[in-house]
């Protein structure tokens, strides 16, 4: 909100102010004006939740108080868009440096030097190694990049911080990470950081290709669960590279409801490619990467439902993960499922797909959503309500449907992904609505 009234300000010479709803105004009043827009951008405030409320009392919202002032809404919105600068608003020029953070830290004892990162907030709260000058050096052996490279610049929260390779040795370093993890973690960064919002996003980290085997990474038995190292440490190194690089404290600029587990190591496994059916390619693959490549792959979404039993006869696999499939959201047609190799046999050799596009086709044209849920998705109100707006097919004939219209949203079949992962114990899958963008060449920063 602050960025497009900056923008409006700048560009356009048009007055604009922000509205925020009472739970994150003081944010945006005052730590995005700090290290973001360097701008100080007028707000009126709303109550809290505004949103899944019945259109009555929404409608009071904009006819009540504004949160701030107390004055009638309408009037503080007049006031905040004609009323003279103040003496702190007439500020001109480039916004202030933020003052760097010395390279080290003074030197401290362990327990002192712990507290002080859990105080900033640079941990995940479980134990770390402490990244000592020489345990960063020696991690630094495991790319021929140098320290100083930035590898991406996050701009997200916080200003443009610039995550370099020495950032992510830190980070990898804290996570229990060996040298020959470091290209894996390093291609991970340029997708730093994980997803965060208001809601429970959380993401889920693919490992495809050689680098499964040579570093070891669990793609069979509780691939997704706490039980190999690489699996782990790369995983919760990407959780503390986003934390740090982007600054993300909780009830700072993190705010997250119930939050998501998931963020602890990002669901982060390998591929059984071993295990794939005939014709089956693995995830990278389907990328445009050559089998032999090695590539970590990020998806990033909110919802996963996991199957309720072993797959049955009476009723096949794949329709029962249609089922589960209309349940959500369809943002950017994004899905993904995770089935153990004995599923992925199923739907090969009893139900016929010969590949994973041929099941992403199928189910692209057979998950249905009610209209009615469909709009009622608060991710849908933000992005697809746009698009309609706009008169962008199909979203503006789906707004003039009934309620009860039964509509096919995931209409990309490229965004719903398949990964064959797991050991053959159970007739096993998850259905979740993560997108994946492109992966990473590990090589790239070895």
């Amino acid at each position: 909100m602050s960025r497009w009234a900056k923008q409006i300000q700048m560009e356009c010479k048009i007055p604009a102010i922000g509205i925020a709803s009472s739970n994150i105004v003081y944010y945006a009043t005052g730590y995005v004006q700090k290290y973001q827009t360097g701008m100080p951008i007028r707000y009126v405030s709303v109550p809290f939740p505004f949103t899944g409320q019945p259109r009555a009392v929404d409608v009071g919202y904009v006819s009540g108080k504004d949160m701030l002032t107390g004055q009638p809404m309408t009037t503080a919105i007049s006031k905040a868009l004609t009323d003279p600068l103040t003496a702190e608003e007439r500020i001109s020029g480039p916004s202030a440096e933020a003052e760097a953070e010395p390279r080290l830290l003074a030197p401290d004892f362990e327990e002192n030097l712990r507290q002080l990162f859990e105080d900033r907030e640079w941990t995940d709260f479980n134990s770390i190694v402490l990244p000592t000058e020489k345990r960063v050096t020696a991690m630094l052996k495991g790319t021929s990049r140098k320290p100083s490279e930035v590898v991406k610049t996050i701009n997200i929260t916080g200003g443009a911080r610039d995550l370099t390779v020495e950032k992510v040795a830190i980070s990898a370093v804290m996570a229990g990470a060996s040298p020959e993890h470091f290209p894996v973690i390093l291609a991970l960064a340029t997708e730093a950081p994980f997803g965060n919002s208001t809601s429970s996003m959380a993401n889920m980290v693919v490992i495809s290709g050689p680098i499964r085997n040579r570093l070891k990474f669990n793609c069979g038995t509780n691939a997704m669960g706490p039980y190999n190292r690489s699996n782990a440490v790369v995983g919760r190194a990407f959780t503390l590279m986003s934390k740090t690089a982007g600054d993300l404290r909780n009830n700072v600029n993190a705010w997250e409801t119930l939050g998501n587990t998931m963020q602890y190591n990002n669901q982060c496994y390998g591929e059984n490619e071993e295990a794939l059916p005939e014709g089956w390619d693995p995830l990278h693959v389907q990328m445009g990467f050559e089998p032999t490549d090695s590539v970590v792959s990020v998806g990033m979404g909110w919802s996963s439902i996991a199957s309720v039993g072993a797959s049955q006869a009476i009723y096949p696999t794949h329709h029962l993960m249609r089922d589960y499939m209309s349940s959500f959201c369809a943002s950017g047609s994004a899905a993904t499922i995770v089935i153990d190799p004995t599923v992925a046999g199923l739907l090969s050799d009893v139900h016929g797909f010969k590949s994973k596009a041929q099941l992403s086709q199928w189910f692209s044209e057979n998950v249905t959503k009610r209209n009615d849920s469909y709009w009622g998705n608060g991710v849908i109100q933000s992005t697809a309500v746009p698009f309609a707006l706009a008169g962008l097919e199909p979203y503006a004939s789906w707004r003039k449907l009934p309620d009860d219209a039964l509509i096919k949203p995931f209409t990309n079949p490229k965004a719903i992904h398949v990964v064959v992962a797991g050991g053959k114990v159970q007739t096993m899958w998850f259905v979740t609505d993560f997108g994946f963008r492109r992966g990473v060449k590990v090589d790239s920063w070895a």
